[in-house]
């Protein structure tokens, strides 16, 4: 069962009871229990629920929200900055990312591109490996469609216009079978609690992605560490590498180095 289903699981039951102890959820999806922690603190972290002695209960104001998705759906738009404006900022240093990223795949790969204006940059760096790429991302599946010899799997769900990303909006799968040895993946921003989105629609449909990947490599520009809090997608310990580029601070360099994170340099 992925994080997205068990999450929906766990608003549902408590859409109906208003309370749901942690024993009984071990029991009713066969979790661990660092599992359905960690499941906890998501939705904690999105103020969907409320962490109480023994288990959990509704947030205020949550009450009927069966999932993450369906919040981001209640929505005709996502929060954050749209990507014609986003795709602007940094230029230099997100091409640098992307090209920088691009060298950690290997011919014939199946990877996964999460949508954002720098892993797109990543994709004109592809086209001789010959890969099978799963995106979320409209604008990355034009680049990739040039490429004869890539093959571009994509997910079902809602177009998001400011993004230009397809969405799972009802938090089901909306994907077909894949599994990837690599995930590419943006942010809103990186600091001390974790890889961070502006909407919380954003976080279920990433934690899908994620349970598909062996490996999570997040590409950001120096300016996303500290940047705007957000809604958490996963702590720094889930990130096996970040590429940024080479203005990023020593004391964000030594924060991932204490979260077991392997960071590669991209030089503009």
């Amino acid at each position: 069962m992925h994080s997205a289903e068990r999450e929906r699981l766990i608003l549902e039951y408590l859409d109906r009871k208003g309370f749901v102890s942690f024993q009984d959820l071990e029991r009713r999806m066969e979790a661990s229990p660092a599992t359905i922690r960690r499941d906890l603190e998501r939705l904690t972290s999105a103020g969907l629920i409320t962490r109480v002695r023994g288990g959990a209960k509704s947030a205020e104001g949550a009450k009927g929200a069966q999932s993450a998705g369906v919040l981001g759906a209640l929505r005709p738009g996502l929060a954050g900055v749209p990507f014609h404006e986003n795709i602007h900022r940094n230029r230099p240093q997100k091409e640098a990312i992307g090209r920088a990223a691009a060298k950690l795949c290997n011919a014939g790969e199946a990877i996964m591109i999460d949508g954002g204006s720098t892993t797109l940059q990543m994709c004109q760096h592809l086209a001789d490996l010959n890969m099978q790429v799963l995106t979320n991302s409209l604008h990355i599946v034009n680049a990739l469609l040039m490429q004869s010899g890539t093959r571009v799997l994509v997910p079902a769900g809602q177009v998001f216009r400011e993004q230009n990303i397809i969405l799972s909006a009802a938090g089901d799968d909306g994907m077909p079978r894949f599994h990837a040895p690599k995930l590419f993946m943006g942010a809103a921003s990186v600091g001390v609690a974790g890889l961070m989105q502006a909407d919380i629609i954003l976080v279920g449909a990433e934690r899908r992605l994620m349970d598909r990947a062996d490996e999570i490599i997040v590409l950001v520009d120096s300016s996303k560490f500290d940047g705007p809090s957000g809604h958490v997608v996963c702590p720094l310990q889930e990130i096996d590498v970040v590429v940024t580029d080479e203005a990023v601070s020593a004391e964000h360099v030594k924060m991932l180095e204490r979260a077991g994170v392997r960071l590669e340099i991209a030089r503009v």
